[in-house]
């Protein structure tokens, strides 16, 4: 960390990812869209002044803001640019050559009645290389002229944003014979003279002229790909253009995937509490400890002088108090926060673009899955979806959404459409899994539902107050809880149908169809109606938890992606529950699930449509119309799977402890990648190791995994302590946490208003 402004590592130094795509040093760069530009630049005087170079880039800038726009009119002449519906006014001023007609233009700017511009993009040497045949009185004369100028640009720059281009480097070998004399050496000498002088009587001042010297380093990779040479090719052009946007606008836009040039975010009133309460929490927690030391230390065995024997203390050292796990809790928890803060809201930490190649995914795949083949155990019981195997499923699942996020792999749509199916898979076991337990167990306590409600919302709640984000951000939570609840309100709703309930008489089974078929009514109607989801969802206080940037499109969006697929857990785990009480199928420890026949042709349609699934997947064209398909089908990749490692006894008897491990901590690693693994809330790559980018994956992703692991076992011990068995604490707790929100949402009221 040099505690440099990332604008000055924008304008001066990068690489190419690939061939096209240029990463800054130390932070990312906004692609932005014409709509963008120009909310950016409305009302805004553009100027561009300078050689055939500037006009280039002129047009490259100009394209932003209408991509129809063509290079067409007078090359060696002024060329306008204005754009009524935003109020824009670009110019592009040719004076090829740094004298003196450049320098009364420039002159004219800093005289009171005229109106500056708010942005100035200047440069030009090649012609004064060409016409004076690269003479060093040329150099000299050039010198000269540009110390003249500095002054005027430094003057302007205290209002408007100023630019000075160097010279890119030409390919020599291309250049027709009257541009021979441009060369390289030349170039390098303009550069540096440009560079000494601009800036030189103001070395203290926050008002320069920046420098824009990063086009050098895109034209050492491109130019030999120039028409003539001279002129860099359209995709350099085009990437010079994007920075100076970044330049000028991510400090008005704030995107988030646009890291450079932008200040760190001030704090809020509710982080400021937050970190008040976490400090608090730390003081306390170290003043216990001394003071337990202390009386451990006064308790210690002494020994009895007469009878030559140790006495003990007459009080054992008693147990850890539940306010000192609380506060022992709450300060690894607040420390853990600090990270995440430092991470990725203070500008401490580098951040990168992310970019996708086949080998960035495909081959950490096939690593974890040697792996995972390694660490290979026999399960403790053998029935389907034990606890070890849907540990094991989530876990495997969780890793490879996680690599899918760090490589980019959202871009390819066959992987997409993969991912997609391991999201729905998630949320087929939340199905299953709650269905399972209310139905087996019909415990519908609010015990049970507090523990279930706290384990899957702490962490986000806390991230939502210490990253400053709202609720509906980290969106597999939202739909996890809301599905949570869905399933409790059809099973507990009266009348409550549970197996042994059921068991008594058949028509209890047919009564719980009856709900399931209600529920799949419902799900199919709020699919279809936008504007009543759109209701449920904006009455306040839910809309505060489900909006994001103003309304609830995105969480209508999330929710639709996957309706069915809940709804299809819950079916599973009915039926398969009933095959299971009616012992009509085998789970004996390496016994085929079915008779040898039945599970052989199981098996193959299985794998059938399985593969079949990933055929249609990978021959998508169309990300919406795959989308659209994607509800009503991806069971049949879910139910394929569980078939083919279920159905032969071997395979079932078996799992992978690596991928179990995993499947333990997912959700916190679903979580805690948006801010310490990921960067710019999940848009890029957090950068610990600059410079070294496979140390820096294996340096991040262990911190990253420890964190979520620790989370995991902070989230356990708290939930014991705020969710209590005994009823009347439940209570009360619950009345101290309706507080904590009510609090939170008259917070969250005052920072708004604020901001408006």
């Amino acid at each position: 960390f040099k505690g440099g402004d990332t604008c000055e590592y924008l304008l001066s130094s990068g690489r190419f990812l690939g061939e096209k795509v240029w990463q800054p040093h130390s932070c990312m760069m906004h692609k932005y869209k014409n709509s963008e530009a120009k909310n950016c630049l409305i009302d805004k005087h553009v100027v561009f002044i300078g050689d055939s170079r500037i006009r280039q880039l002129f047009y490259s800038f100009i394209r932003l803001i209408n991509p129809q726009i063509k290079e067409e009119g007078n090359k060696h002449g002024n060329i306008p640019f204005e754009d009524k519906s935003a109020s824009i006014k670009v110019d592009f001023l040719w004076y090829p050559e740094v004298n003196g007609s450049m320098r009364q233009r420039i002159k004219s700017w800093t005289e009171g009645s005229v109106a500056k511009p708010h942005i100035i993009v200047a440069g030009a040497a090649t012609w004064s290389i060409k016409i004076h045949n690269g003479s060093n009185e040329a150099l000299t004369q050039y010198k000269i002229n540009i110390t003249s100028i500095a002054p005027l640009l430094e003057k302007l720059a205290k209002n408007s944003d100023v630019y000075w281009v160097l010279q890119d480097p030409v390919y020599e070998d291309m250049l027709s014979e009257s541009r021979k004399m441009i060369t390289n050496e030349k170039i390098d000498a303009y550069n540096e003279a440009a560079v000494r002088i601009l800036n030189s009587s103001s070395r203290n001042s926050k008002a320069k002229v920046k420098v824009f010297s990063v086009s050098k380093l895109i034209a050492q990779e491109t130019i030999m790909k120039s028409a003539d040479g001279l002129h860099l090719p359209e995709s350099s052009r085009d990437t010079n253009a994007m920075i100076l946007m970044n330049v000028y606008c991510n400090k008005i836009m704030k995107p988030i995937d646009g890291s450079c040039c932008q200040p760190q975010p001030p704090l809020t009133l509710i982080q400021k509490l937050a970190f008040c309460f976490f400090t608090l929490s730390i003081i306390g927690y170290l003043i216990i400890n001394l003071i337990h030391r202390n009386n451990f230390r006064k308790n210690k065995s002494c020994t009895d002088l007469e009878g030559g024997e140790e006495k003990k203390p007459a009080i054992s050292t008693p147990n850890v108090s539940t306010l000192e796990m609380l506060l022992h809790s709450l300060c690894k928890l607040g420390l853990i926060m600090t990270y995440f803060y430092l991470c990725d809201r203070a500008n401490l930490f580098m951040k990168e673009n992310k970019f996708y190649t086949h080998s960035s995914f495909f081959i950490p795949i096939v690593y974890i899955l040697v792996l995972g083949v390694f660490y290979t155990e026999n399960t403790k019981e053998t029935k389907v979806l034990n606890r070890e195997q849907t540990d094991e499923w989530k876990g495997w699942m969780q890793l490879v959404i996680l690599i899918y996020h760090i490589s980019g792999a959202s871009t390819f749509l066959p992987v997409y459409m993969h991912i997609r199916v391991l999201v729905a898979a998630y949320l087929f076991q939340t199905g299953y899994g709650h269905f399972s337990y209310f139905w087996i167990k019909g415990d519908f306590g609010v015990y049970r539902v507090c523990q279930v409600l706290f384990r899957l919302n702490f962490l986000v709640v806390v991230l939502c107050i210490v990253m400053d984000r709202p609720y509906q951000f980290y969106y597999f939570v939202p739909l996890v809880t809301v599905w949570f609840m869905i399933i409790y309100a059809t099973l507990a709703v009266w009348p409550q149908i549970v197996q042994k309930k059921a068991n008594g008489n058949c028509l209890w089974h047919f009564g719980l169809l009856l709900k399931l078929i209600c529920l799949l009514t419902c799900i199919y109607f709020l699919s279809y109606s936008q504007g009543a989801f759109e209701k449920i969802f904006s009455f306040w206080p839910l809309s505060k938890c489900f909006e994001l940037n103003g309304n609830v499109y995105e969480w209508w969006f999330r929710w639709k992606l996957d309706r069915y697929v809940v709804f299809h857990g819950m079916l599973f785990a009915f039926i398969y529950l009933a095959l299971q009480k009616h012992q009509m199928i085998s789970e004996g420890k390496g016994d085929p699930l079915f008779s040898n026949r039945v599970s052989n042709v199981l098996l193959f349609i299985s794998v059938v449509s399985f593969l079949t699934y990933s055929i249609w997947a990978s021959s998508c064209k169309n990300k919406t119309e795959c989308n659209e398909l994607h509800p009503s089908v991806s069971v049949v990749q879910i139910l394929a799977f569980i078939l083919i490692r279920n159905i032969p006894g071997y395979v079932r008897s078996v799992y992978s402890s690596f991928f179990a491990w995993f499947g333990k901590i997912s959700l916190e690693l679903f979580i805690c990648q948006y801010h310490i693994w990921l960067a710019a809330d999940t848009k890029g790559i957090l950068v610990l190791i600059p410079g070294y980018p496979m140390f820096n994956v294996l340096v991040s992703t262990f911190i990253f995994v420890c964190v979520a692991h620790e989370i995991s076992q902070i989230t356990n011990d708290l939930a014991q302590i705020v969710v209590p068995k005994d009823n009347s604490t439940l209570l009360k707790r619950l009345l101290c946490i309706a507080g904590f929100f009510s609090g939170l949402l008259l917070f969250s009221a005052m920072q708004d208003q604020s901001r408006h």
